[in-house]
């Protein structure tokens, strides 16, 4: 079970402080004494999205760092109240922007991203960054067919907002509960898009929808990398944003690499798998591969197929 202490949205707010402090050890697991765990968040919401695994994960004995977006580095109710600082930001910025913490730290940490946060995670560690990496519900990059009939009913609509890639762009809560929590019962999925959703830039959506047209993509990355770092793919198979046959696309494209990759899916787990009921089996699984890293140090062996047992 999680931690009892939640943490609060200053909590998840990286600072120079939190930067100086060591991570601390994993609980009960093998391998390095020290590991830090970088958390980074998709679009239409903040890092408070993390709430769940951040306890969960620090209970087990991990250091959590989960920075925002630039220009979310605000309360919910701030970000509703001006969106205006992400008009216009794209994803080499943001990407950018998670660089420069994670070469600040002092050891590669573990990163983990969901939706749009995936998607980072895939650039940051095609750069070299990172010890390894989870991708939960992440959305595609470049050379990975994404435009499944129900995610361009979920996110479609921002594509056909005129000059849309410069604006601010909001989601209605009809659109939110198809593509995140359509398995939810309206109070609760209510609950959701009051307490966290926000207006986004929509510069990330043009992008990563258009990333076949663009030579020059933000949105790529080397499949073939050779020194990519361990990766696991992690699919809800009720989602309808990402759906599970893209996360399995991610997953064998990255598998022209000799890296280890792994694939994980979860029946009946929407987009919101980070934080609707049972969320603690996925935060489980995750720190299960994690700690499997250390079990053996063959980890380039990969699985044989996307539903191999995670192992290494």
């Amino acid at each position: 079970m999680a931690s009892t202490a939640e943490p609060t949205v200053e909590m998840l707010d990286l600072d120079a402080a939190s930067l100086r402090d060591g991570p601390v050890p994993p609980r009960g697991g093998r391998g390095p004494g020290r590991q830090t765990v970088v958390f980074v968040h998709g679009g239409w919401i903040t890092p408070a999205c993390w709430r769940e695994f951040i306890s969960f994960f620090e209970a087990n004995g991990y250091r959590c760092l989960a920075p925002a977006w630039p220009g979310k580095e605000r309360s919910v109710e701030a970000i509703r109240a001006d969106p205006s600082p992400l008009a216009g930001l794209g994803i080499s910025e943001i990407v950018d922007d998670y660089e420069r913490i994670i070469r600040s730290l002092d050891e590669p940490p573990i990163l983990i991203g969901h939706s749009f946060g995936g998607l980072f995670v895939q650039v940051l560690l095609d750069r070299g960054l990172g010890r390894a990496g989870i991708l939960i519900d992440s959305a595609a990059p470049k050379g990975v067919f994404a435009l499944e009939p129900t995610t361009l009913l979920s996110l479609g609509r921002i594509l056909l907002i005129p000059f849309g890639w410069r604006k601010v762009v909001r989601w209605s809560y009809t659109e939110f509960r198809y593509a995140f929590v359509h398995t939810m019962p309206h109070d609760k999925a209510r609950a959701i898009w009051d307490a966290q959703i926000v207006p986004d830039s929509g510069r990330p959506f043009f992008e990563a929808a258009l990333s076949a047209f663009d030579r020059t993509s933000p949105a790529s990355v080397n499949f073939a990398n050779p020194e990519r770092p361990p990766l696991l793919v992690v699919a809800g198979e009720a989602d309808r944003a990402i759906p599970p046959r893209v996360a399995r696309r991610i997953f064998r494209a990255h598998q022209a690499s000799p890296a280890h990759t792994a694939f994980r899916s979860f029946p009946g787990r929407t987009h919101w798998l980070i934080a609707q009921d049972g969320w603690e089996e996925v935060a489980q699984a995750c720190v299960d591969w994690i700690r499997s890293l250390y079990v053996s140090r063959s980890a380039r062996t990969r699985p044989n197929s996307p539903d191999t047992p995670l192992r290494v």
